[in-house]
């Protein structure tokens, strides 16, 4: 076994080429980033957890109906397009706005290491999901903030060897999570970007 970072899909090994996002290796590290959140170690996060999981499991099935039509992200929402039900297309949008909360609210934790992760993330709600969530849906996630663990425990968490063998070293660390979410910004970026330009997210 080994630190968390290093068990998982990075975003940074995701290949994007002229045709766009692989959607197998996209799939892979999201799978990745949605287990982090068994690290926070509270059941209030786990609506969280399961609307991203819900949202891999829509896009990988559209995925596994034909991985060579589907092989990148942008060539499978092109292709159910003209499809009634956009189930695939629809959870990708929302998969894309789960990942940028996540990726966000760890970003705010990196650029401050005072910074708790209470703070990091709801500055990182303000900014992403909140625009889109109901009532009801804000009130689940003001409670979710706030069991957000202790800062500290969480990075010890991630550093860990589950195996007991030494724990990655904070400066190795922050070298992998800072460039595990720089790509996910960019992979995140470049789909938003693109659901717009192709006005894919109308009546979603």
């Amino acid at each position: 076994m080994a630190p968390y970072l290093t068990t998982v899909k990075s975003f940074a090994d995701v290949p994007i080429t002229d045709a766009g996002v692989d959607t197998a290796a996209f799939l892979e590290a999201s799978d990745g980033l949605a287990g982090l959140f068994d690290l926070f170690g509270s059941a209030a996060f786990s609506v969280v957890q399961n609307d991203i999981k819900g949202n891999i499991t829509k896009v990988r099935t559209r995925f596994l109906t034909n991985p060579e039509a589907n092989k990148t992200l942008e060539l499978l929402v092109e292709n159910e397009k003209g499809e009634k039900k956009r189930t695939a297309t629809e959870g990708l949008l929302w998969l894309l706005r789960g990942l940028s909360f996540t990726c966000k609210g760890l970003q705010h934790a990196q650029a401050d290491p005072s910074k708790e992760l209470v703070g990091a993330f709801t500055q990182s709600y303000e900014q992403t999901l909140k625009a889109f969530h109901n009532f009801v849906v804000k009130g689940i996630f003001s409670v979710a903030m706030k069991a957000c663990p202790y800062r500290a425990d969480f990075y010890a968490k991630l550093a860990a060897d589950p195996a007991g063998g030494p724990s990655v070293q904070s400066e190795q660390l922050n070298e992998d999570l800072n460039k595990w979410l720089d790509a996910l910004s960019q992979i995140v970026a470049r789909m938003e970007a693109f659901y717009v330009t192709g006005g894919h997210n109308k009546g979603l």
